[in-house]
């Protein structure tokens, strides 16, 4: 007698050291609250394993790489195919000098820690950046007057055939906030450099930005980081995203469970009922409002991803 065929996606995939887990409702890991389930989420438990399952994995199923959802808008209706999320086996950090090594879940604020803790300078900025190094490689994260790009060695990725590449810093094709990687390969880790400087002045800037950080933006609040990229200064007269938005009247502009927040403009709130739904469409009002008020059309700095409800 034949065996039943199955139609669980999660049957078809090879087997790996690492995890798989069905229908995970990513909401609980979004800092919006929001978002439908992935039909697999898949935890490898390090680089080794992650390759291989790149390799043997059937070319039909579609793969999305998420990190801690820091910068994110999951659609109501989940994401189909494998979510490939990098844990403790991609979260390792090595000093060396002026140098440091990370892996691609290490989170932000960690690496930040680990440079002031070794005296090294030129990471401080990121400890008002929420998210992971893979993330940050991935958009050239920046604030405070400083970028990945400024720190960034080399990068080590794997494409989507399961094949490591090491780029150079020239490789990466860094702009403001993007870089020309191909969206299917998946940084894993990264070398960087800073200067040797003062433990004490370092802590003291870090401690800085985290103040003001929470002095100007909602980060108590269920919020997923700056909304909107901020356009060329040709472009806008000099004026920031945030500028526009309250040029354009949108501060505390509401769409269902979701808002423009008060304190800084760029950023939209889940007040606690928000659907993903909710968050998109009223990110799309203020883009719609912005570019009638001021000519700009804002692009999104947020990733959204998945499907509607």
């Amino acid at each position: 007698m034949m065996a039943a065929h199955s139609s669980r996606l999660i049957d078809r995939l090879p087997a790996v050291r690492g995890e798989y887990e069905e229908n995970v409702t990513l909401a609980d890991m979004s800092w919006f609250r929001v978002g439908g389930p992935a039909e697999v989420l898949f935890r490898p438990a390090d680089e080794a394993d992650l390759a291989q399952f790149l390799r043997q994995r059937p070319a039909d199923v579609p793969l999305t790489v998420l990190g801690v959802c820091s910068n994110v808008l999951v659609r109501d209706g989940g994401i189909d195919g494998v979510v490939i999320r990098l844990g403790q086996g991609f979260a390792g950090v090595e000093v060396a000098g002026p140098h440091i090594r990370a892996g691609a879940g290490l989170p932000n604020v960690s690496l930040a820690l680990s440079a002031r803790d070794a005296a090294i300078t030129g990471f401080e900025f990121l400890r008002g950046v929420p998210g992971t190094v893979g993330g940050s490689l991935r958009m050239n994260a920046g604030a405070y007057g400083r970028e990945m790009a400024d720190l960034v060695v080399h990068v080590t990725a794997i494409d989507g055939a399961g094949e490591l590449h090491s780029l150079a810093l020239g490789e990466m094709g860094y702009g403001y906030r993007q870089c020309s990687v191909p969206a299917d390969w998946i940084f894993v880790s990264a070398l960087m450099r800073g200067e040797p400087g003062d433990r004490d002045r370092i802590s003291r800037r870090m401690d800085e930005i985290s103040a003001e950080r929470a002095f100007s933006q909602p980060v108590r609040s269920r919020t997923g980081g700056s909304t909107f990229k901020n356009p060329p200064p040709e472009a806008a007269g000099g004026k920031r995203a945030w500028e526009l938005i309250e040029q354009a009247g949108c501060r505390g502009l509401t769409v269902g469970g979701a808002m423009v927040s008060e304190q800084h403009c760029n950023f939209l709130i889940n007040g606690g009922a928000a659907t993903a739904g909710d968050l998109e469409a009223l990110g799309e009002e203020v883009r719609r409002r912005v570019c009638a008020a001021c000519g700009v059309e804002l692009e999104w700095e947020i990733r959204i991803i998945g499907r509607p409800a």
